[in-house]
């Protein structure tokens, strides 16, 4: 944890710090690309729009079964715990890739269209259980880097995707492999190598203290804890936080009570909390409005509109997307999003990205595509200049939309509702990605001259979303979690965390004062309240 900057609630013995803590969007594109597949299921024999149907279908209801899975996890991650739900959403991914497996032209495609809505069951699951798994373990003073972690995590498996699917396999097995039903199926069938390593690690997990006190269980809890910590029993970091956790415990229970319908009631007469749940599922609407999943799910499309023609060029520029994405995540991780601050990067990523997508919309507009996926021709100047602003554009939205939501998801809702906001968060990615996955490839055959419109659509997305954030979304950067209440209630919002951290700083100040005038034994008491309130 080196690389990270460290701002403890607490001192904290370098013990805690330790290594207990801390694909599938990438290949489906090009395997529907590949001339083998094209040929086994009669593609070519279908119509435009019945291709773009059918193409629309395949990727969009991995979307829609993550919608369901993520809502689901929250049912699963009450009742069976954060670790025997990712033991769940693994099998039910495996089993997906595994009916995928048994699809060929005899059988149709119904294999492969069923078999994705498993694995996207399992996919959005686990996408709702991991960050919370995360943040129920992880000491407070890095508890939203190892949630940037979580986002790096998926890019890296991304670039898995990107990279060594696409070039490696698809375009490895394009280029040595002659079209047959083994060259289609082996993207297929990798598949099931990151779903079992997750779901043979999840063996390993412990699982979260947090959730075994709730549920009663508080020798395992406290047995669990003491080895996540790598501490004894009776160290005082531990005997403090085992007290946090008791206290967070007895507050929910005393505001909600206990119960698998509680946190729904909290958010039913709460419209702070309402309008904040508001908040977080639109930020996924811009993510997915400034055309991210277009491009992840519909690349080889994406890049023969700027004139990139060939199956292996295609292949190729799509694996370099995912190396420059996976690159400028660990950039936003590590040098912006504690420094720029969320609300900047939003800002600064809508801004940029929406002038390249007006300048590539503007180029296509104005050409004539070569239809003819299977023979290279050199890029004009034109061409390149908009594969250049594409890469820019990439630059401009990874550091700032790729990840930032859900940083700020993960920062704008308390404890007692944290978890249903985790789904919600969740749920509205995959909503809104269904979505766009859905309708792009229609949008490519009815927006404007070889597709141009798309572009001017989603650059019109981009500057939408700018007036979205100035207007609506506060800084929450270095601000507590238990001032965000006050945070969402100053107007206007440019201006609330400036007048918030000086109201934290005056009350921090005032602490000081009266520890000096008070004594030790005041001091210890006051200090004991605040980390209470800052762990909650």
């Amino acid at each position: 944890m080196g690389l990270l900057t460290l701002v403890e609630d607490r001192p904290t013995p370098k013990a805690v710090y330790n290594w207990k803590i801390g694909y599938d969007s990438a290949f489906i594109g090009t395997t529907l690309a590949l001339p083998s597949f094209v040929e086994e299921f009669r593609l070519e024999e279908m119509t435009d729009s019945h291709l773009a149907l059918t193409k629309a279908n395949i990727v969009s209801v991995y979307q829609a079964g993550a919608f369901f899975g993520s809502l689901s996890a929250y049912v699963s991650a009450y009742f069976l715990g954060r670790k025997r739900s990712l033991w769940v959403y693994s099998i039910v991914f495996i089993l997906g890739a595994g009916m995928m497996l048994g699809a060929n032209g005899q059988r149709g495609l119904g294999l492969i269209v069923g078999g994705r809505v498993l694995a996207g069951i399992g996919v959005g699951g686990c996408s709702m259980v991991v960050p919370i798994y995360i943040s129920e373990i992880s000491p407070p003073a890095i508890r939203g880097a190892l949630v940037g972690i979580y986002e790096l995590g998926w890019q890296m498996g991304g670039l898995v995707g990107f990279w060594l699917t696409f070039v490696k396999i698809n375009y490895g097995l394009n280029v040595t492999m002659a079209p047959s039903h083994k060259q289609w199926i082996i993207p297929f069938a990798v598949q099931l190598i990151p779903a079992g390593l997750l779901l043979i690690g999840a063996f390993w997990l412990r699982e979260s203290p947090r959730w075994l006190m709730s549920k009663g269980k508080r020798e395992k809890a406290l047995k669990n804890l003491c080895w996540i910590r790598g501490l004894p029993a009776d160290d005082i970091y531990m005997v403090e936080e085992v007290a946090f956790l008791d206290a967070a415990l007895e507050q929910q229970a005393g505001v909600l009570g206990n119960g698998f319908w509680k946190p729904f009631k909290a958010v039913a007469r709460n419209r702070t909390v309402q309008w904040r749940f508001f908040l977080g599922g639109m930020l996924f609407f811009w993510q997915n409005g400034s055309g991210i999943n277009a491009i992840n799910y519909y690349s080889p499309t994406v890049f023969a509109s700027i004139g990139i023609s060939g199956t292996n060029t295609s292949f190729l520029t799509t694996g370099l997307f995912g190396v420059v994405k996976t690159t400028l995540t660990f950039v936003w991780l590590f040098f912006l999003i504690d420094r720029l601050g969320r609300r900047n990067l939003l800002l600064i990523g809508s801004t940029g990205g929406s002038i390249c997508m007006w300048i590539i919309g503007g180029y296509i507009a104005s050409i004539t595509i070569n239809t003819d996926r299977e023979t290279s021709k050199p890029l004009s100047s034109g061409g390149i200049a908009a594969v250049f602003f594409f890469y820019l554009w990439t630059a401009f939205y990874t550091p700032s939309w790729n990840g930032t939501p859900w940083v700020l998801n993960s920062e704008m809702f308390d404890q007692s509702v944290r978890s249903l906001g985790q789904a919600s968060a969740a749920a509205n990615n995959w909503f809104w990605n269904f979505i766009v996955s859905r309708f792009t490839p229609q949008m490519f055959l009815a927006m404007g001259p070889n597709g141009s419109g798309v572009y001017f659509f989603f650059a019109s997305m981009m500057l939408a979303s700018i007036a979205f954030v100035f207007f609506l979304i506060p800084e929450t950067k270095g601000i507590p979690l238990e001032s965000m209440d006050r945070l969402f209630e100053v107007k206007p919002v440019w201006k609330a965390h400036a007048r918030v951290h000086a109201e934290d700083a005056a009350k921090e100040e005032a602490f000081r004062h009266d520890a000096k005038d008070a004594g030790l034994s005041v001091a210890k008491d006051k200090l004991q309240h605040v980390e209470k309130a800052y762990d909650v």
